[in-house]
């Protein structure tokens, strides 16, 4: 995988739709979800960026909320209302910025790199990681303010766990 660099016109998308009996605030700054949803809508934005969301992608991200801790609480029934959000959310005006700033609002300093894990780890579950995915994570670590020792560390990880002989 490498360092995770593309070209800027790589992953453009747009995001704001507002859920059933709850508003939106007019500044995503200011909007919050949940720390479940905000990951979830890590691995959506990553699988999605390439314009299609792989059968690999989709089994990773619900391989993902049936075993990590962070999702102990998460109703899994509601796995793809929240995928459907984060989809809604990219389309509207202004999405992918709006997105993030969502999820940078939501995700607490100790879950930033778990946030960045996930979306690589999403990435990477293709083997072949798309320059419209590199694009994303870019975005992402710089959204979520991650150091590059921490972001290094992590892909490299990722790389070590999906080598192929």
């Amino acid at each position: 995988m490498g360092t995770l660099r593309s070209p800027p016109h790589a992953a453009r998308g747009n995001g704001n739709r507002q859920r059933e009996g709850q508003e939106r605030s007019a500044d995503p700054m200011s909007e919050r979800v949940s720390l479940q949803e905000a990951l979830i809508y890590v691995m959506v934005m990553v699988s999605a960026s390439d314009s299609s969301m792989t059968d690999k992608e989709l089994h990773s991200i619900g391989e993902i909320i049936k075993t990590l801790p962070v999702f102990a609480s998460f109703d899994q029934e509601r796995i793809v209302a929240v995928s459907q959000d984060c989809g809604e959310r990219l389309q509207a005006e202004n999405g992918m910025a709006n997105t993030f700033a969502v999820i940078a609002a939501s995700v607490p300093p100790t879950y930033r790199d778990t946030a960045y894990a996930l979306g690589v780890e999403i990435a990477i579950a293709d083997v072949a990681v798309a320059q419209e995915e590199l694009r994303v994570l870019q975005l992402l670590r710089d959204a979520l303010g991650l150091d590059k020792l921490t972001v290094a560390a992590i892909e490299r990880g990722a790389q070590a766990r999906y080598r192929i002989n």
